[in-house]
């Protein structure tokens, strides 16, 4: 498939949610010129709102109505395009049928999602379906799973055929807010868990998204230990800092570990990886103790449903997000560790400023959908339910390097 064979180079599906609106402006001010681009959605009315707050020649993309539950709408919208970025979730609620549709008729597909269940559905029914069509569908093209797929990425890239082994993603400067489709995501995933032993199991294996898992390490290296995400406080020599958990672990993590296996397991096959919150100075055991409660507190109150309940009257809703003020003055510092199987110790640096789920997420998710859409050869050669490294990979990087982001790595 070409571009010209599609009325579309990219559709945008979801334009009027609260991050499609701020990946709308993005697009509207980054997309080459003469690009074929259309807002889409369930109101008609939203979409005019939206494209009417944009700047020429904007103004003049085509609108596009489809429900979320409407297969035959979805079905259409996808053989009108050669890309669609989405952003209506819950997705393990709304999105499988667009997933669908887009891997059936051969075209692209980028989300936000950060839920592990719905991946893993999309992957299980549906990587067979778009690797042979020649659709890439991209989950995890936001905060999740950008920074750390393309940090560990280039990793591997300075690292050659010396392979990967122990890495650690460490977060060591973030400042931002969250938005009501966050919340909705997490109560949603934390209600099926309650209620579905297997949906828990899937979620507690740390190669949850591999695409033959018995081929990972656990599995076929004999005493090797199963990886854990960070549950409470440690210190770090090597890093010298205090660790605590990252509420994106659970997810980014199992996504790097699925573009490892995807490729064969090319980092290689002692690649261990784990991400966490680092903290240093003098009040860093308390602030890591701190954040590590506060989590664990959350965590608990949304895993009931009466708590559950209360919460859902004082949490942001669907379509809310934090102010133009917070999403500006937000930002985020990752730095990536690994040593590799000759004893090489490297690092890798992404940063960028703006709030990281929203100002900073529309940057590399409007990015990413332009890659897919006009990118063409210059992406790798493979198609099915992939990672943004393995569907992506070095365009990505190019382009948001051009945005100001900071992605970096040298030999530490």
């Amino acid at each position: 498939m070409t571009r010209n064979e599609r009325e579309f180079d990219l559709v945008l599906y979801g334009a009027s949610g609260f991050v499609g609106k701020l990946t709308a402006e993005h697009l509207a001010a980054t997309a080459p010129d003469g690009a074929r681009i259309a807002l889409a959605g369930r109101s008609a009315a939203k979409l005019d709102a939206v494209r009417s707050s944009l700047p020429e020649p904007a103004r003049q993309w085509p609108t596009l109505t489809a429900d979320a539950n409407d297969p035959a709408a979805l079905t259409a919208l996808a053989r009108r395009t050669t890309a669609v970025a989405t952003t209506v979730g819950p997705y393990l609620a709304y999105g499988v049928p667009l997933v669908e549709a887009c891997a059936e008729a051969g075209t692209h597909y980028a989300d936000l999602t950060g839920e592990v269940l719905f991946m893993r559905r999309t992957a299980d029914k549906l990587h067979d379906v778009a690797a042979s069509s020649g659709a890439r569908i991209v989950h995890a093209c936001g905060f999740d799973s950008v920074p750390s797929d393309l940090g560990v990425a280039l990793l591997h890239e300075l690292a050659g055929d010396d392979a990967l082994t122990d890495t650690t993603l460490a977060v060591t400067d973030l400042r931002g807010g969250l938005s009501g489709g966050t919340f909705d995501s997490m109560r949603r995933t934390l209600a099926e868990v309650a209620s579905d032993p297997e949906a828990a199991r899937i979620l507690d294996d740390p190669y949850a998204l591999s695409p033959a898992r018995e081929l990972e390490p656990d599995k076929a290296k004999p005493g090797w230990g199963s990886e854990r995400d960070l549950r409470g406080i440690v210190h770090d020599g090597d890093l010298d800092a205090w660790l605590a958990p990252f509420v994106m672990a659970p997810s980014n993590t199992r996504v790097v570990r699925r573009t490892n296996a995807l490729l064969d397991w090319t980092y290689g096959r002692e690649f261990r990886y784990r991400e966490v919150m680092a903290f240093r100075g003098p009040v860093a055991p308390v602030a890591a103790a701190g954040l590590t409660a506060g989590l664990a507190g959350f965590v608990g109150l949304m895993s009931t449903a009466p708590t559950r309940a209360v919460l859902d009257r004082l949490l942001p809703k669907p379509g809310e997000g934090p102010s133009e003020k917070t999403r500006r003055n937000g930002r985020f510092r990752i730095e990536i560790t690994s040593r590799t199987a000759s004893g090489r110790r490297l690092r890798a640096v992404v940063a960028a400023t703006g709030d990281p789920g929203y100002a900073a997420t529309a940057v590399m998710f409007g990015q990413s959908a332009l890659a897919l859409a006009f990118d063409g050869e210059q992406l790798p050669p493979r198609a099915g339910v992939l990672t943004p490294a393995t569907a992506i990979g070095q365009p990505l990087v190019d382009r948001l390097r051009t945005q100001g982001f900071t992605l970096t790595a040298a030999d530490a």
